[in-house]
């Protein structure tokens, strides 16, 4: 294999070669990544192509400073990083993956590499070959949260018999108080709900301001979707959905105006969200992680239990150089 910089101009090379990878998402394409200011981070990427071939693999990474170390990480700008590559990847070519990632740090006077990698769901053919290579070069686990995921059935019917009686009560409640879903552009609605109800329940603020996420919406128009739940035309809660790759639906963020709850808009929500997720072929929907460094949230966890989800790792690792 050889290894070399990922430079601006190779841009939609890249993004081509994401969409077309077995295990990339939206948060490993330049076009993603390039909202970010760019004196936010100092861009560190890497291509890796096998014997002369087009592009094997890429990895997404940024430089800089962190906890006094001068670090690699993959990718502090978005929620998943590691290798992306081709389909038929060894367990020998994960092996010299990260052999040259580790040679290439350590020429780069590189003193940590953290790695956060997607769910396996995200991967289009089943694989830990690359968790076992880092976990073979030394690697260790920084921290593992749990992300909550919803296994898409044949149809709509099928999943609600795996909701919990009081979710399935929810949403039926919503439809006789006339509680309509559809997608909207109202962010600014949705963001005001969303700020209100993070302050409230967790006093922090969300992940992206409001003109980041309109911004993202505009560089993804066909991925990026906002699902509110209205009363005549008042939003009373809202999701906004990721459509990462062709295996899942990610539920990015999920808010409600805690003066409407009796509406159980949420509830209505993600039962259209789930059939609108089996209509376009996703095979799971991805709910998100209830845990903050490892320090589960046991309430919002049965929140996502209550659809019928189960919890799946989200692994951050890290080496010492």
């Amino acid at each position: 294999m050889n290894i070399y910089r990922y430079t601006a101009d190779k841009q939609e090379q890249w993004d081509r070669f994401v969409w077309e990878s077995v295990n990339g998402t939206i948060f490993h394409s330049r076009r993603f990544l390039s909202y970010h200011p760019e004196d936010r981070f100092e861009d560190a990427s890497l291509f890796f192509t096998k014997k002369g071939e087009d592009i094997f693999a890429v990895f997404p990474a940024v430089k800089g400073v962190w906890n006094d170390m001068l670090t690699v990480q993959s990718h502090r700008g978005a929620s998943y990083g590691g290798f992306v590559h081709r389909e038929g990847l060894s367990i020998s070519d994960a092996y010299k993956l990260v052999d040259m990632l580790i040679n290439h740090s350590q020429k780069q006077q590189i003193q940590r590499i953290v790695i956060t990698l997607p769910p396996i769901i995200y991967n289009h053919r089943l694989s830990n070959y690359m968790d076992f290579a880092l976990i073979k070069h030394g690697f260790q686990y920084l921290k593992r949260e749990v992300s909550s995921v919803i296994y898409l059935e044949d149809d709509i019917k099928q999943n609600v018999l795996k909701f919990k009686q009081t979710n399935r009560t929810a949403f039926r409640r919503a439809m006789k108080l006339g509680v309509d879903i559809r997608e909207s552009d109202d962010y600014e609605s949705f963001y005001k709900i969303l700020k209100k109800n993070l302050k409230i329940r967790h006093n922090v603020q969300p992940t992206h301001t409001l003109e980041e996420l309109i911004r993202l919406k505009n560089l993804f128009p066909n991925k990026i979707f906002l699902y509110g739940a209205f009363i005549e035309d008042e939003m009373i809660a809202g999701v906004v959905i990721f459509d990462c790759n062709r295996n899942v639906s990610l539920a990015f963020y999920i808010s409600h105006n805690e003066d409407r709850q009796q509406y159980r808009g949420v509830n209505i929500l993600f039962y259209e969200i789930i059939n609108r997720c089996i209509n376009k072929s996703f095979r799971y929907l991805d709910f998100g992680i209830f845990t903050v460094n490892m320090d589960p949230n046991l309430g919002l966890a049965r929140f996502k239990e209550g659809f019928g989800s189960s919890g799946i790792l989200r692994d951050t690792l890290y080496l010492d150089l």
